[in-house]
């Protein structure tokens, strides 16, 4: 499909450059792709919208502070790194900034020598894998020089760190957040517990995959980078359990859509395993795994506004988007949010 199909119109106004002050009072469109209408609410309202029974697959990855700065050795060259893949034994898949200057075996000095980064592989668009060295344990050191890795339409760096994170992060890697989940507090998630609503955590280090912009002019060209996940025995079980009863498994964010529909595409069933996607869900895709989607207003040509239009149809995706548009909803990473059913 052509790449201006997925185009809409935003004042740039509407990119959200902070959190909301509480969570779950950010705003909500409810939107039923069945009848294909839609409700203004606020976010917490959406426990009205949750039965008892109903499935919660949230991503409980972690961001790390992934963005990082370096000077290259003996030609003091500066370059910027994002960290995007664990690759093992303190090996690196990273974006590079001023990347021409990072060829094999350049080595890289960040902050006060705390990390020290070797280039061991080149590879296209800015790619690199480094190893790095330090003294004590990465992640600690990691925290000492790293920042939030926000997305350029951010402008100002996070004053908490734990603003562009989730209540319920864990297991640290990922170079962006699963911002659907921005919207849940300790609170709710509770409330929705007790309304008998099943909560579970799977892994979705987010890395290219999911922020990379589309370059090309059909949607069937573009071609998704690979991010790693994982799906514990016990989640898959519960998860199989409820496809067998008919109850409705939500998925909290596209990162968590595309972890349940690649597994369940793969063995037709959800599978516990370690592995990586690089699925791209457009219009024609046909999704098996999921029922509901709670999500954020997606950029324009995105893969994700690709990924919503799939699931309620792309005209209907861009009726809601001018709808939202025109209330002045939030947009992006810190904007408003949709539970689509």
């Amino acid at each position: 499909m052509d790449i201006e199909l997925f185009d809409y119109y935003l004042p740039e106004e509407l990119i959200a450059q902070e959190p909301s002050k509480v969570r779950d009072e950010c705003r909500l469109l409810a939107v039923n792709k069945t009848t294909k209408t839609y409700e203004d609410k606020i976010f917490k309202d959406i426990i009205d919208y949750l039965k008892p029974g109903d499935v919660l697959v949230r991503n409980n990855t972690k961001v790390i502070p992934a963005r990082l700065f370096a000077t290259k050795d003996k030609t003091g060259a500066k370059v910027e790194v994002l960290l995007l893949k664990d690759l093992g034994n303190d090996t690196w898949e990273c974006l590079c900034g001023n990347a021409k200057a990072i060829k094999e075996n350049t080595l890289l000095h960040f902050k006060d020598d705390i990390l020290l980064g070797t280039c061991v592989k080149v590879l296209d668009e800015g790619i690199r894998h480094i190893k790095f060295s330090y003294k004590g344990i990465f992640f600690e050191e990691l925290d000492k020089i790293g920042l939030m890795p926000l997305p350029p339409y951010i402008h100002k760096e996070c004053e908490d760190k734990n603003d562009y994170q989730t209540v319920y992060a864990k297991v640290e890697g990922s170079a962006a957040a699963p911002t659907a989940g921005f919207h849940f507090t300790n609170e709710l998630l509770e409330k929705i517990k007790a309304k008998g609503i099943e909560i579970l955590d799977i892994t979705l280090n987010i890395g290219l995959g999911t922020f990379r912009p589309v370059k090309v002019k059909d949607t069937k060209d573009h071609v998704m980078h690979s991010e790693t996940y994982e799906i514990k025995e016990e989640v898959a079980a519960k998860l199989n359990k409820a496809k067998a009863e008919h109850r409705r498994i939500i998925a909290v964010g596209t990162t968590a859509v595309r972890t349940l529909e690649s597994n369940f595409q793969k063995f037709n069933e959800f599978k516990a395993e370690r592995s990586s996607t690089s699925i791209f869900i457009s219009p024609g895709y046909e999704y098996k795994a999921i029922d509901c989607l709670i999500t954020n207003f997606h950029l324009p040509k995105s893969t994700l506004v690709m990924l919503v239009s799939a699931f309620m149809g792309r005209e209907f995706t861009l009726e809601c988007y001018k709808h939202a548009v025109d209330l002045k909803y939030r947009f992006f990473s810190y904007g408003d949010s949709m539970f689509i059913y």
